[in-house]
């Protein structure tokens, strides 16, 4: 089963070499597991007629609220002949597995301000009267700083009314706990809202494992209890809009609830956004930095200065002198025989980063700093705090200091702020071309709750939360705005970030980071809050798209659009200036002409500029040409199949392709075997096909290229395969 993850970083990585059975992912159950969308609601006897001539398919969930649908368990090919038997048959999805991937924050977003400010009934903005549905790995609800805003929830995983965080030695989760904390703590530590009510919903269980069933059946839950606003956490690294957990959160926000999702950790490159953050509806999130003091390593001989990426829950790199660097090898007690004193250089893998920080402290190093054992960087977190500084760096950063062991290091701090985090996924989104995140908040180094006290984390999980405090506050300001509008008071007010002086994308940060104390103040509003104009069709290409603005304020308003800088290949026509009484609206047309001729690159994006009166909202725009080069495949997963000697793969295909295959090379000498499988003209979205015995190539260990083509770009994923008795 693919892995869904929640998105913070903790002591392990999220890219794992797949395999057709592998000791470190959860046993394979015999029959296959699916979610069926149906295009209308059904009822139970409906559906039991409809998988009546499958008997080797069997009923588990009806879902009526997230989608409609249902879930069944049964032959992967039987359930793959029911995708043909009806109409009404939107889709069929797997059901994937997911698993685990303060206070300074509160500030940034100024949540501190908001609560000098009142409601309309004179009351201070806390929260207060406002329910906010928490989907995660359950709540520690006896925390002192959290039991008065706990008012029940549901377990999904045990099935049962008690969703407390999992406490067994070796697979206890603390992030649903953390992510609660960070919403509405109120004792040690304030959350955004910290009167808020909070509903858990026990979704992923031990380890943070858990199913698109459990998320879904959780969705439905929180719909049904009538929340307010949701929280998901957690997503998966398939970057597209049609997945059922998107699909749900689409369907809760038609329901009057704000759900509030995660953007991803596979950032700093662009489409990586995963669902459910590539919902439509929902406000995806995505992660910035509070004020850090970010340490960088000066050695002798190395003219740059190398960057790390401190662990949160470790102490901070002031140090006060020079240290010499040392080789301590994977980082286990045997490695480390000479490091007292020192700053200790430990390689990625083998022990989790707690394990090897505290073998490190325990045989007297000064600090850690743990390079990858893949290309690029990674966030992570330590489980408990300690007290020497632990940091992360590239592997190929890594490999420099490695050669230069021995040496004296200089650790040298540079304070940063408001940027975005390298780890925030990026997007656009596949198909449907959307920004995405829409926003971005504070998500490293947040101090939260969790069972027994209190820790640092780190991802768009934790940022994702802050926005869900927001929204709550400016629900108990607003009780009469719609899900768009509390949307679109965010994105309105947000802050563009820059680095260097130069903005990030809109695709990369959305609208910029929140300001709940704008937001909550806002007397105009413009939706949709961000536009898509598509893709590029015919010759002359001309795009039509509708702003709705209105005047919340008690006086007349007079709106003016800015022409955004010219740009070759792009013609913008918008309406004149006009002015709104108090309490109207009006639906503003304006139009993008679009000559591919003189347009350079594939995807043109920026902000939109309407001056309310004196204040000014900026809309991020995207444009995309022809086919961009997003990844053509991605989302591979290897596994055995129902039947003895066969397997089952499945892949995403965000825009479909017109070559697809997986090839398979001698891991030894890179030699073609030959084609596990291809094909011509697949369509765009989930590929799931069953692998049958005539069609294996012999027993052995092979180096898969799974490669998709299309509009002259190709896109491959590798990975080692395990094919036959050598991993039964």
């Amino acid at each position: 089963m693919k892995k869904w993850t929640l998105l913070f970083v903790l002591v392990f990585s999220l890219q794992t070499t797949t395999s057709a059975r592998s000791l470190e992912n959860p046993p394979i159950p015999k029959e296959r597991v699916a979610i069926v969308v149906l295009e209308e609601p059904q009822t139970p006897e409906d559906i039991q007629q409809l998988i009546k001539p499958y008997k080797d398919i069997h009923l588990r969930h009806v879902f009526t609220e997230a989608i409609y649908g249902f879930s069944v368990e049964g032959n992967p090919e039987s359930i793959e002949q029911l995708a043909e038997t009806s109409k009404q048959i939107i889709s069929i999805s797997p059901v994937n597995q997911y698993r685990v991937q303060g206070e300074e924050g509160v500030k940034i977003i100024g949540g501190e301000e908001i609560r000098g400010l009142f409601d309309k009934k004179n009351r201070r903005l806390t929260g207060k009267g406002i329910t906010v549905g928490v989907i995660d790995t359950g709540v520690d609800y006896t925390h002192p700083d959290l039991r008065r805003n706990y008012a029940g929830g549901r377990d999904l995983v045990d099935n049962d009314g008690d969703p407390m965080e999992t406490k067994t030695l070796g697979s206890a989760t603390v992030h649903g706990t953390h992510v609660a904390g960070i919403i509405a703590a109120n004792g040690k530590i304030k959350g955004v809202a910290p009167e808020a009510k909070i509903l858990a919903y026990r979704a992923l269980g031990p380890g943070g494992g858990g199913t698109t069933e459990n998320v879904l059946a959780a969705i439905e839950q929180a719909i049904k209890d009538k929340v307010d606003i949701m929280n998901l956490s957690l997503g998966n690294d398939i970057n597209g809009p049609d997945l059922p957990i998107s699909l749900a959160l689409n369907r809760a926000v038609d329901k009057g609830i704000v759900a509030i999702a995660a953007s991803g950790n596979s950032g700093p490159n662009i489409w990586t956004v995963g669902s459910p953050g590539t919902a439509s509806k929902a406000i995806s999130v995505g992660a910035s930095t509070p004020t850090l003091e970010v340490p960088h390593i000066l050695i002798e001989g190395i003219r740059d200065k190398i960057k790390i990426q401190p662990l949160a829950g470790s102490a901070n790199w002031a140090m006060d002198r020079s240290l010499p660097i040392v080789d301590g090898g994977m980082g286990t007690q045997a490695d480390l025989k000479d490091v007292m004193g020192k700053i200790v250089l430990i390689k990625r893998g083998k022990l989790t980063f707690t394990e090897k920080a505290n073998n490190a402290k325990a045989a007297g190093a000064k600090g850690v700093i743990i390079y990858n054992n893949l290309s690029g960087g990674f966030m992570g977190n330590l489980e408990a705090p300690l007290d020497i500084p632990v940091g992360s760096i590239t592997k190929k950063e890594g490999e420099v200091l490695k050669s230069k062991t021995n040496s004296l290091a200089r650790i040298e701090c540079v304070e940063e702020r408001d940027l975005l985090a390298d780890f925030s996924s990026r997007g656009p989104v596949t198909d449907t071309w959307e920004v995405k995140p829409d926003l971005v908040a504070p998500g490293v180094a947040v101090n939260s709750t969790i069972p027994g006290g209190y820790l640092s984390l780190q991802g768009t999980s934790m940022a994702a939360p802050h926005v869900a405090g927001a929204c709550a506050l400016i629900k108990q300001a607003h009780p009469e705005w719609t899900p768009d509008q509390i949307k679109a008071a965010l994105m309105n007010t947000a802050k563009p970030l820059e680095k260097n002086g130069k903005p990030y994308r809109t695709y990369e940060q959305g609208a910029g980071r929140i300001q709940v104390n704008e937001a909550v103040k806002a007397t105009s509003l413009v939706s949709p809050s961000s536009l898509r104009f598509g893709k590029f069709e015919s010759e002359g290409d001309t795009h039509k798209a509708f702003l709705r603005v209105e005047n919340l304020s008690e006086k007349p308003v007079r709106y003016t659009f800015d022409i955004p800088k010219g740009k070759d290949g792009l013609e913008w026509q918008f309406p004149l200036a006009f002015t709104l009484k108090p309490g109207e609206s009006r639906d503003a047309k304006l139009e993008l002409k679009v000559n591919p001729v003189e347009l350079k690159g594939k995807i043109h994006d920026g902000y939109l500029t309407i001056h309310a009166g004196a204040n000014s909202i900026q809309v991020p725009y995207i444009y995309v040409l022809e086919e961009p080069n997003y990844p053509r495949v991605m989302g591979f997963d290897f596994k055995d199949g129902d039947k003895p000697g066969t397997y089952h793969y499945e892949v995403y295909l965000p825009g479909g392709a017109e070559e697809f295959g997986i090839a398979l090379f001698n891991p030894d000498d890179f030699r073609f075997v030959g084609f596990l499988d291809s094909n011509q003209n697949v369509k765009k979205g989930l590929v799931s096909k069953v692998i049958t015995a005539e069609n294996l190539p012999p027993e052995g260990t092979y180096l898969a290229k799974v490669f998709a083509k299309k509009a002259g770009k190709e896109d491959f994923i590798e990975t080692m395969l395990v094919i036959g008795a050598a991993v039964r």
